[in-house]
């Protein structure tokens, strides 16, 4: 047990004649280790990214909740004939009247040769 655990500190199973067996499984860990490192700070930009995204995405629909308020105001008939008094221009007391144009009906072509 003693020669075991002395021969595993002086790392003797790295320099023996048969080793390549070992670097190559050493190898193998540090490039899965490579990869996963890789894999894990790929995953954590994206987080990252996502989260910016949402947060500009709440930004943009608060800003497009106000200026669909903003706009509904200025819509609004109030605002409208107040900003038209300054350039005294006032509301019509004769409501609108509907006007109706009746489409002339198209001649057949016998109607046409006989006229």
């Amino acid at each position: 047990m003693k020669n075991g655990v002395y021969s595993l500190l002086k790392a003797r199973f790295l320099i023996e004649d048969d080793s390549i067996k070992n670097w190559r499984f050493i190898v193998f860990l540090i490039v899965l280790a490579i990869v996963m490192i890789a894999n894990t700070q790929r995953f954590e930009q994206k987080v990252f990214k996502i989260n910016e995204l949402t947060n500009q995405v709440k930004e943009l629909r608060s800003e497009f909740v106000d200026r669909r308020s903003e706009l509904m105001k200025l819509k609004m008939e109030s605002t409208v004939s107040e900003k038209m008094l300054e350039k005294q221009i006032f509301p019509s007391t004769v409501p609108p009247i509907k006007i109706k144009v009746k489409k002339a009906a198209e001649k057949s072509f016998f109607q046409k040769l006989w006229q």
